[in-house]
């Protein structure tokens, strides 16, 4: 049952070939028993679970259907679930239950899901390992030496176990596609405003989105289509018609014209990797697309421009966290300065620290307009770069990540190096724009990802095209050793 993906459990439900209920149980045993060698999971729902895979037995057996009726999922832990810890991987949430359910988490409630828990994630989702996590790294399945990616490692890790089919996620500047790329999943980042940020705790409000993780592309689907729409509660959500993101899976790639950036192809790109995507271009040339070269010329400046908005927005966002309403509080503090000093101090770990320092430094006063000012004009030009290539082409290709997975530990001691792996992922959240990762081959054992990238409101277009390629190689079948 757990090697079932998502589309495979709702035909198997709507044959009644076995219910939700023994499903659920199936899964929880299995995360009981390999979770601790993954550490991918804060919080098992084990009696929400039960209750919600009966109910929604009994809503098929009442003649409803649904791809996700009865369907088992987890939440990346920055969901706010009713009742439920809302860590955000976090000493400063650990104590905290969320009075309310974020609009995904109902979405996909009201759709029929069975949530089997809250996964893990770097602190605040800051981080490109999910070592920063308060309850310890993540490990990925391929290689428990190995790190999962970040921020949504502990979905990405639980789904490529088979300890569920599929989980939620977000991304700031490339959490859902590069864990994705370092576990042999599917993950795509929708456009901003797609997906509803209400109860998604913040990390950088301009950038953050919520999107599905699964193994393939015809499970994003199903996901996206409980998780996307309009919804009035988030000022940033766009009031755009959702489509049947299945329906257009099957449509014929022949003519589809794919821009292939060459600043994608610099020095800094692990050549095993570059010789994959040049292997994921030639098959999707024999199912008919036309490749071009296309130029970003900004995209050497995304990362500096990122790391300042980013911390900006985050320093911002996190300073409702005092130890005064809810959240970690100090121990007898002596007055009022202090309660704050150290409910900070000891709530937020180092590198929500290092980010919070960097982000009021950029937004004070004198050094507004030669930092955050500067890096939002150079957001402006890579949506600018992004939009004269899609004058030109349909889709942009590349690699997900310049190297595979490292080590656990290997980039602690130097965070800049951790950052520059992001370099062509957070172009997608500066514009705005969606993005999906897929799996495209291995490297020394580890995955490799082939980024798909799109103009706004088209994540039909990259889920069909990541579908087409899914019909026609296998590397999205590969099972991590010991799973």
């Amino acid at each position: 049952m757990h090697q079932m993906t998502l589309a495979e459990i709702a035909r198997g439900l709507a044959d009644k070939k076995f219910s939700s209920e023994e499903l659920t149980k199936v899964l929880l045993a299995r995360i009981t028993q390999l979770d601790p060698q993954l550490n991918s999971f804060i919080s098992l729902t084990e009696e929400l679970a039960i209750e919600q895979a009966k109910a929604a037995d009994a809503r098929r057996a009442n003649g409803e259907s649904g791809a996700l009726l009865g369907a088992p999922i987890a939440h990346k832990d920055l969901f706010c679930t009713q009742g439920i810890r809302t860590s955000c991987g976090s000493k400063m949430l650990d104590n905290f239950k969320a009075p309310y359910d974020a609009t995904v988490v109902a979405k996909l409630a009201a759709a029929g899901a069975v949530t089997l828990g809250k996964t893990n994630m770097d602190e605040f989702a800051m981080g490109s390992a999910n070592e920063s996590s308060w309850y310890g790294a993540v490990k990925n399945p391929w290689n428990l030496e190995h790190v999962p990616g970040g921020s949504s490692g502990g979905s990405a890790a639980a789904v490529a176990a088979r300890l569920l089919p599929a989980a939620t996620a977000t991304d700031t500047g490339g959490s859902i596609r590069q864990p994705a790329a370092f576990t042999n999943l599917t993950g795509l980042k929708p456009t901003y405003g797609r997906v509803s940020r209400w109860g998604m705790i913040a990390y950088a409000s301009s950038l953050d989105q919520g999107g599905p993780l699964a193994r393939t592309a015809e499970d994003c689907a199903i996901l996206l289509q409980g998780m996307a729409g309009f919804d009035q509660n988030d000022s940033t959500s766009i009031d755009e018609p959702v489509p049947d993101y299945s329906a257009s899976l099957g449509d014929s790639l022949q003519g589809l014209r794919i821009g292939v950036p060459k600043e994608y192809f610099s020095a800094g790109l692990d050549p095993r990797i570059a010789e994959l995507i040049q292997n994921s271009i030639k098959e999707l040339q024999k199912l008919g697309a036309v490749i071009k070269e296309i130029s970003l010329p900004n995209m050497q400046h995304a990362i500096p421009a990122y790391y300042v908005i980013a911390p900006a927005e985050a320093s911002s966002n996190l300073s409702r966290f005092d130890g005064v309403r809810f959240g970690h509080r100090c121990e007898q503090p002596k007055d009022l300065i202090d309660l704050y000093k150290r409910s900070r101090g000891e709530g937020f770990g180092p590198e929500v620290q290092r980010r919070i320092m960097v982000g009021a430094y950029a937004l004070s006063a004198g050094y507004y307009d030669a930092y955050y000012l500067k890096a939002q004009k150079i957001r402006r030009l890579v949506k600018n770069d992004f939009m004269a290539a899609f004058n030109e082409v349909d889709i942009i290709l590349g690699p997900t990540t310049p190297n595979p997975a490292w080590k656990l530990g290997a980039k602690n001691s130097d965070p800049v190096a951790a950052y520059l792996e992001d370099v062509y992922t957070i172009t997608a959240n500066l514009a705005g724009l969606p993005g999906l990762s897929m799996p495209a081959g291995f490297v020394d054992g580890l995955p490799v990802g082939v980024q798909l990238l799109a103009p706004y409101f088209q994540e039909g277009r990259l889920l069909n095209v990541a579908h087409q390629y899914q019909l026609h190689t296998d590397w999205h079948t590969r099972t991590p050793q010991g799973f």
